[in-house]
């Protein structure tokens, strides 16, 4: 860990990534010779503990001799296991050290990289810059709406009307409509001369209040009609 704090601070470059793996792989191998020398050494010390047994089994002086050898060579094992053992914790550690402080610095070099990259981004760029874009895109958005606005309008329909033209013609077309409805309501009533003639009712009024120059017309025409069937 003192070498990656020492790259942290600046003091030192910090290893190559191939160094790195080699040193990891380097100690998992030394882990796992020493692994196997464990596995030996716990059958040799089975081994030992069958041969006592068996010299114990024959009795005699000799049989205590090979027994108390056995268990000789047995405790000498058991040291060794030991050493290995706390060898094996050494290097464990070192191993859970090193792959930690190579993952800190990989961290760091893409935090790095990170940070070098939002520098060039924001370099060219201010808040001024910023709000300056971001009115251009407003006023873009709204001469968009106003194009498309212009060509979904119908081409001919936004040409100004003479509204007094369009009333006249209205009037025109309203006063068309009355004559024709007084004319298919009363018409003249064909009869032989001598016959007597009933007396003509005045049609009722049109729907709706007509004008008042428009009720004296209509009076003078009915007057007339009436004069002209009397006249017959």
């Amino acid at each position: 860990m003192s070498g990656w704090l020492s790259y942290i601070s600046g003091k030192r470059a910090p290893p190559s990534r191939d160094s790195t793996r080699e040193a990891i792989i380097d100690l998992r191998q030394h882990l796992t010779a020493l692994e196997k020398k464990e596995d030996f050494l716990n059958k040799k010390i089975e081994e030992e503990v069958a041969k006592a047994k068996a010299a114990l089994a024959q009795g005699g002086a000799n049989g205590k001799r090979v027994a108390t050898n056995s268990l000789r060579q047995k405790k000498m094992h058991e040291a060794e296991l030991e050493k290995i053992a706390g060898t094996r914790v050494t290097l464990e550690t070192q191993v859970n050290a090193i792959e930690n402080a190579n993952m800190n610095m990989e961290t760091m070099n893409a935090m790095k990289r990170g940070k070098d990259i939002l520098k060039g981004i924001h370099g060219n760029l201010n808040i001024d810059k910023v709000e300056q874009e971001m009115e251009d895109i407003r006023e873009q958005m709204e001469l968009g709406n106003e194009i498309s606005a212009a060509i979904s309008n119908p081409v001919g329909m936004s040409q100004d009307l003479d509204e007094d033209a369009l009333k006249a013609e209205l009037d025109e077309l309203e006063q068309e409509t009355l004559d024709e409805q007084l004319g298919e309501a009363h018409p003249v009533p064909m009869h032989s001369p001598g016959a007597k003639t009933p007396a003509a009712r005045l049609p009722s009024a049109p729907t709706g209040q007509p004008s008042r120059s428009q009720e004296e017309e209509d009076e003078d025409r009915e007057l007339k009609e009436l004069q002209a069937a009397l006249a017959m």
